[in-house]
């Protein structure tokens, strides 16, 4: 568990479902399409598979006790074979009701700082859409440096003709040492 000022990051409980369905209902971003849940049951479901993963993680109001997004991703290393698995890609989502409010910023400080100090995690890169200037913010404020623009790099989604709906990627990153 990790805590801020104003939020509580930890993992998932069952009795999360209802609130995260809220914001997995209708993802904001391309990206996140294939979390869509449409049922209170499926969001159970979801839950359960979430309590697997330790870096799997609810931010929640500490003074309410209201899940309003999570943080996830997992740690890999430069060779396929190589034990070491110090660089880290996470992905963040929140609530669309909760945004503009600092929380997704003090929620991925807080779990950036926890991954070098406590996961000795050398290097944090993110992927964010073109499109998605709050998270390509976001990303700026917490010290990243854009690395590159993959143009047309990934589909999530497909047009309305059922073609792929190629999007431009960019790619954040920061080292444990810009970091601390």
């Amino acid at each position: 568990m990790i805590e801020t000022e104003r939020l509580i990051l930890r993992p998932f409980r069952e009795s999360d479902a209802a609130d995260v369905l809220e914001y997995l209902h209708t993802p904001a971003v391309h990206c996140f399409a294939c979390m869509k849940l449409d049922s209170l049951d499926e969001a159970k479901a979801e839950m359960k598979k979430r309590t697997e993963d330790e870096l799997y993680l609810a931010i929640v109001l500490k003074e309410s006790g209201k899940v309003i997004g999570e943080i996830f991703g997992h740690p890999e290393g430069t060779d396929p074979e190589d034990e070491v698995m110090d660089t880290f890609s996470p992905c963040w989502m929140l609530n669309l009701e909760y945004s503009g409010k600092g929380y997704a910023y003090e929620a991925a400080h807080a779990y950036f700082d926890y991954l070098f100090r406590e996961k000795g995690i050398r290097r944090i890169y993110a992927y964010t859409e073109d499109y998605n200037i709050p998270s390509q913010r976001l990303c700026e404020r917490l010290g990243m440096r854009r690395e590159g623009l993959f143009m047309e790099f990934v589909s999530f989604i497909n047009n309305p003709d059922g073609t792929p709906l190629y999007e431009n990627t960019m790619q954040y990153a920061i080292l444990k040492k810009e970091f601390l």
